[in-house]
């Protein structure tokens, strides 16, 4: 019996396996009639199954988060599935985790689990923006230079921040490529550049925005100014690098107390089975497992609040 339940499972994650894979492999396609006018009194093509769930995703998107947040999250966080791409994805890893975690565990295994899947892709979310914010904010020196050096051989605003999208990297190259190409279809370029700074969240960059758009109001050497800015941006970053050397004790003391407890239960449970079984047989037990939990969560954001440098 275990082994045809275990078969059962196997085929069940194979199967959504494939779902996943079919939804996120799923081809571009474009219409036909854009290109050929003629076809559009053809026979229509049917639909994927792929196809037909992204397109009931996309309805439930648009009820839950009808101002688009999810994109905005995954565009910061230079993520290239779309939002009802992710969602499926998402779902069914949920149902997957949900049937795995009732199959070897039980239903508090598998809610747990399913729970897991979508905590677990927020996380990763939030991961890639805060390390592309970072990223955008150790190139902006280099952009800020580069942008100069550009400006004083003669060339337009809009070519200096051309050539830093061809120069840079990602994030910086994909975020000044797209305010050239709003720019050219006739966005106004400090709109373009404002939305940049909303999207990534830099502060730095901001007033690097404003300095542009007095430039562009009033005139002066835009490349001197720019210099001028990114002198400030490197003095602060030289004292952010400073703060951090000197909180670096108070930040592995926070890594170590939080590990320790942890270690030395799996020590405990390894050398002596049983020395810690009264924490997990009984009602009183769990309470101070519970209160412990509590104490290490309200220690770990105090210590997090008094070693975390703050501009």
């Amino acid at each position: 019996m275990p082994a045809l339940v275990w078969a059962a499972v196997a085929a069940v994650v194979l199967g959504l396996a494939g779902c996943v894979a079919l939804v996120v492999a799923r081809p571009v396609r474009v219409d036909a009639t854009r290109l050929r006018p003629e076809l559009a009194g053809g026979p229509a093509r049917r639909a994927s199954t792929a196809d037909e769930t992204v397109v009931v995703a996309q309805r439930v998107l648009h009820r839950v988060d009808p101002h688009g947040r999810l994109a905005a999250a995954l565009e910061l966080a230079g993520v290239g599935t779309a939002a009802p791409d992710l969602l499926v994805v998402v779902t069914i890893g949920t149902a997957v985790g949900l049937l795995l975690g009732a199959v070897l565990g039980g239903p508090l295994l598998g809610l747990l689990l399913a729970a897991a899947v979508p905590a677990g892709a927020c996380a990763w979310i939030s991961r890639r923006a805060a390390g592309r914010r970072k990223a955008f904010a150790e190139q902006l020196d280099d952009a800020l230079q580069l942008m100069a050096s550009s400006l004083r051989a003669g060339h337009s605003l809009l070519r200096a921040i051309d050539a830093v999208s061809r120069d840079t990297v990602a994030p910086m190259s994909d975020e000044f490529a797209r305010v050239v190409n709003e720019a050219r279809v006739g966005r106004d370029l400090t709109d373009a550049l404002t939305e940049v700074a909303d999207r990534t969240g830099s502060e730095d960059f901001r007033w690097v925005v404003q300095a542009i758009g007095v430039h562009r109001e009033v005139g002066g050497n835009l490349a001197e100014v720019l210099d001028r800015v990114g002198d400030t941006l490197r003095d602060r970053a030289q004292l952010f690098r400073q703060a951090r050397a000197l909180s670096a004790e108070g930040r592995t003391s926070g890594i170590v107390l939080l590990a320790m407890p942890f270690g030395v239960a799996l020590v405990m449970s390894l050398t002596s089975p049983g020395y810690l079984a009264p924490l997990v047989d009984s009602g009183t037990g769990w309470l101070l497992l519970a209160t412990a939990a509590g104490l290490m969560v309200a220690g770990a954001f105090w210590l997090r609040s008094i070693v975390k440098v703050r501009f």
